[in-house]
């Protein structure tokens, strides 16, 4: 039977896995909720920058040299944000997945022990 056979250790270890598996849920729970928080976020806002980019090709033809500079240089700025929050979305997506992978690992590790 070995250390894991004792009756007391058993219950301690289904407790323990009860325990673990409520916490995985809920974790992965909220990192899905923030997933697809940040997604929507992400497409209600990322037509902005293309529209920005149409507004700034009509405004090049009436601005003076010193302001079209301005205006690409802003909108540059304006794409390292874009890009900033897609690599967000994306990392959010990579903890989600990094999630599942643990709790299902988790769970073969207390079925290992519990057999």
């Amino acid at each position: 039977m070995g250390i894991f056979g004792n009756k007391k250790t058993r219950k301690l270890i289904g407790e323990l896995r009860r325990r673990s598996q409520h916490s995985s849920d809920e974790f992965s729970k909220e990192i899905n909720e923030m997933l697809e928080e940040l997604k929507a976020e992400y497409e209600e806002s990322s037509e902005v920058l293309p529209e920005f980019e149409r507004f700034v090709a009509e405004l090049n033809t009436r601005i003076s040299a010193e302001d079209r500079k301005k205006l690409q240089e802003f909108s540059m700025k304006l794409s390292l944000v874009d890009r900033s929050a897609r690599k967000g979305v994306d990392a959010m997506w990579e903890l989600s997945r990094n999630q599942r992978k643990l709790t299902a690992e988790n769970l073969r590790n207390f079925e290992e022990v519990e057999s």
